[in-house]
């Protein structure tokens, strides 16, 4: 509860320090809104139905793109760190490709499939694919070799060597690129969205840019930063602790 009472404190001295901003009229309000402004204009898309619009088309768009960068990711992750010349090959490309900004991806995107949803999808996958790649091969390289030998004494091989021995061991590092690869899809996703009319939300922070509505724009980088928050606190915190409860990392609470 004492943690819970500081955030919520920390958060209302936020928004007085921005209304105090806003009274001071450092900048014009037109440039710097109110709190107020940005709940109306919050109240505005709810009510003509063009938030909730935009948040159902984002999300799926992320859920097919993170999907797919999920399974290959960590297949990819696999393949290069159980082979040498793998590591030296493609391992040493992706390590160079993660360096690029996952916007870097979108002429390819729109020459590949032009102004079209998959195009978008792709930035997603090309966002996340890499990190969940990196982490994952850190992960399976990472485990002592003393667990795959006491694994093989005691009978496992094939995919039982890997659930029950190599996938508990470099779980630290497979949650955590699974954490930083949602963070990476949902960067490239908004990004995507800001290229072109796409109904998602990044269309909505472009089109409030147009419109010179700063209200709507703060709005939405509300929304965003609240969604990403949620996601990883409702999904991501409840799935690493079942899976470090699962694998005698910690006691299930």
């Amino acid at each position: 509860m004492r943690r819970r009472g500081e955030k919520i404190l920390f958060y209302v001295c936020v928004v007085a320090l921005w209304q105090v901003v806003y009274t001071l009229r450092v900048w014009p309000p037109y440039l710097f809104p109110s709190p107020l402004s940005v709940v109306e204009s919050l109240q505005a898309g709810l009510a003509d139905g063009s938030i909730p619009t935009a948040i159902g088309v984002s999300m799926r768009r992320i859920a097919i793109g993170y999907a797919v960068s999920v399974l290959f990711g960590i297949l990819l992750g696999l393949l290069i760190a159980t082979s040498h010349f793998l590591e030296s090959t493609v391992g040493s490309l992706v390590l160079s490709l993660q360096s690029l900004p996952s916007i870097c991806w979108l002429p390819f995107a729109v020459l590949w499939f032009g102004l079209s949803e998959s195009a978008i999808i792709f930035v997603v996958l090309m966002g996340s694919l890499l990190s969940v790649t990196i982490n994952t091969e850190s992960g399976v390289r990472n485990v002592p070799k003393i667990y795959l030998l006491a694994g093989r004494n005691l009978g496992a091989r094939g995919i039982s060597l890997f659930w029950s021995v190599l996938l508990p061991a470099s779980l630290p590092h497979l949650v955590s690129g699974l954490k930083q690869g949602w963070a990476f899809a949902w960067r490239s996703l908004i990004a995507g969205e800001m290229i072109f009319v796409s109904l998602g939300l990044g269309h909505l922070l472009m089109m409030g840019r147009d419109l010179n509505d700063m209200s709507q724009v703060l709005a939405v980088m509300t929304l965003v930063m609240l969604l990403g928050y949620l996601v990883d606190r409702i999904v991501f915190v409840n799935v690493e602790r079942q899976m470090r409860a699962r694998w005698g990392f910690t006691t299930a609470t």
